[in-house]
């Protein structure tokens, strides 16, 4: 997503990143990357239960990526790093 941020910006489309790190570990994660994008803390693993990115394990997350229009439908889901095209083409 942060190499191919200007698709996203082109469409706009904002992208998000998800995962169960407290908001002092994503900051610095964010900084050391340079994520052109918010990094959202879900230490209990509710958004990643809803969107069914938990593992079986139910303490893991599987990567998983979805599309959602600005009127709250689904129009992208994936597992895995899918191209950021497939993702802005289906949202647009």
């Amino acid at each position: 997503m942060r190499d191919e941020i200007e698709s996203f910006r082109q469409s706009n489309v904002q992208p998000l990143g998800v995962n169960p790190a407290g908001v002092e570990s994503h900051a610095s994660y964010a900084r050391k990357l340079g994520l052109p994008f918010p990094l959202l803390s879900d230490p209990d693993r509710l958004l990643a239960s809803a969107y069914h990115a938990v593992k079986p394990d139910g303490r893991g997350i599987q990567r998983t990526v979805y599309g959602i229009r600005a009127d709250g439908t689904i129009a992208f889901a994936a597992r895995g790093a899918p191209p950021p095209n497939d993702i802005v083409a289906a949202i647009g």
